[in-house]
């Protein structure tokens, strides 16, 4: 019997105030579990206005340092609860148990950073060219935040919207994806035992219209976090046109893993594999451009085409599962149209490019060498276990290369040659640029893309000031009266 889940309204968990409700489905299975409410745009209002009245009551009234104690309390119980967290983010997204637990123990690492950043926020004074002026600014919370996450890394992908924002005195109406909103709304349970007062984090569910329009439109909103696709993105830039509400947006990406000749081999392969098959290729950096020199192309796709043919695919709860289902039946349709037209663009399949023979929505790991750069599976996301494979000469060409791209969220660069990996850092446009590394997150590194793949940026110190405004203050400190400007002179 499927499990029914209510949202998290004002410290309240309740349905949709019409009844609504949309089934999840389990993608290893294909089988319902979950029944999820499917928010009104009066219960978005009602969740916006919560917010607004949690910002202008107790949470805004309390210092930084108690609410510092707040957010350590919540990583702390993030934490602690992380494998049944995990269980309920795996049931619903399809990702491999072990992942999802080991994420949101380790996500509450951001918590506990921000945690210890509420009471740091500061302003400055100004050496005003002004006699007898004090200036100073003083730095307060931008206001109501709504946060629309994906359904992959969502624990990751809310902390470093919520950790910001509460750490800087703001309140929060997050929309959970409507493909896995489940394990958001597990989390909320959370919230009123880490002592966070009613309002402050409230959790909705529902597609985008009417539950994202009715939450980035609203004119009690401040900012508006997003993170997914590029359409939702512009229906958010112009909604926020309504409520002219500060916009960050992290739009995924088509990330160039590129490798030179004098690279470590088995640490290149290593890092290609995880960055393309890790989390079945669902993931916003995941390294699905394989840039290769010609010299070492052929050693380096042997070791690979070995290592992806014996990854073992099947239920993600299993501990001896290496690569999960993918979440929707839509990424699976997306994934084998465009296998197919690579082969027809002449593209060449060196390993998988068929689904198992499970039930679920399972697609092998699976790596097409490309002969052109112009073909559309080079520059288009799958959000799969797709790699799309490519060979260069020099320096200059396979820069070029990585930078022809509508993306410039990550890249990855392998080579033993510190001045080559100096360079290509300055040259390659991505925000996020792994050298002889991949994947690799902190709370303290800022998070964020360039191009199509968004603006803003989230994790480090930056994004705590994201989540407030400035306010200068001017205090006149003579003691004389101010002038009469009209008096004669």
């Amino acid at each position: 019997m499927a499990q029914s889940f209510q949202m998290l309204i004002d410290g309240a968990w309740v349905d949709a105030s019409d009844g609504k409700c949309f089934d999840s489905v389990n993608p290893a299975t294909g089988s319902v579990w979950a029944t999820i409410p499917e928010a009104t745009a009066l219960d978005v209002d009602s969740a916006v206005k919560a917010a607004d009245a949690a910002l202008r009551g107790p949470w805004g009234q309390m210092t930084p340092t108690d609410r510092g104690k707040c957010l350590r309390r919540l990583g702390d119980l993030l934490a602690e609860n992380s494998e049944s967290l995990g269980r309920v983010e795996t049931e619903d997204t399809g990702k491999m148990f072990k992942e999802t637990a080991w994420q949101a123990k380790y996500i509450a690492e951001y918590l506990q950073f921000y945690a210890g950043a509420a009471d740091k926020i500061s302003g400055e004074t100004l050496p005003i060219d002004k006699p007898d002026m004090f200036v100073f600014t003083q730095r307060e919370p931008v206001g109501v935040v709504a946060a629309v996450v994906p359904w992959n890394s969502q624990m990751f992908l809310s902390a470093v919207k919520i950790g910001p924002a509460l750490a800087a005195g703001c309140t929060i109406v997050l929309k959970a994806s409507e493909h896995a909103s489940a394990p958001l709304l597990t989390f909320g349970k959370l919230v009123a035992q880490a002592g966070i007062p009613d309002g402050v984090v409230n959790i909705v569910t529902g597609h985008a219209n009417p539950c994202g329009q009715t939450l980035t439109t609203h004119p009690l909103v401040s900012k508006v976090a997003f993170t997914g696709g590029p359409e939702a993105a512009r229906h958010i830039i112009r909604n926020s046109a309504d409520n002219f509400a500060k916009v960050s947006l992290e739009l995924g990406g088509k990330s160039p893993f590129i490798v030179f000749d004098d690279a470590n081999l088995d640490s290149a392969v290593n890092g290609s594999v995880a960055g393309i098959f890790g989390a079945t290729g669902q993931s916003c950096v995941a390294g699905s451009r394989l840039y290769l020199h010609e010299d070492i192309a052929d050693a380096f796709l042997e070791k690979m085409i070995a290592i992806a043919q014996k990854i073992r695919i099947g239920d993600p709860q299993a501990e001896d599962t290496e690569m999960g289902p993918l979440c929707t039946q839509g990424q699976l349709d997306l994934i084998e149209a465009q296998v197919a037209l690579a082969k027809t663009e002449g593209g060449t399949i060196l390993t998988g490019g068929k689904r198992p023979d499970l039930p679920g929505l399972y697609f092998e790991p699976t790596i097409i060498e490309c002969p052109r750069q112009n073909m559309t599976l080079v520059d288009t996301e799958l959000f799969g276990p797709v790699l799309a494979v490519q060979r260069f000469r020099t320096e200059a060409e396979v820069t070029a290369l990585a930078n022809d791209s509508q993306h410039g969220l990550a890249a990855g660069i392998f080579t033993k040659d510190s001045a080559r990996a100096l360079r290509m850092t300055r040259k390659v446009n991505a925000g996020i640029i792994w050298v002889n590394t991949y994947r690799a997150i902190s709370p303290i590194a800022e998070f964020g893309g360039m191009k199509g793949s968004g603006y803003g940026r989230e994790a480090g110190l930056q994004a705590l000031y994201d989540y407030t405004r400035p306010k200068t203050v001017w205090m006149n400190l003579s003691d004389d009266p101010i002038a009469n400007p009209f008096s004669p002179r």
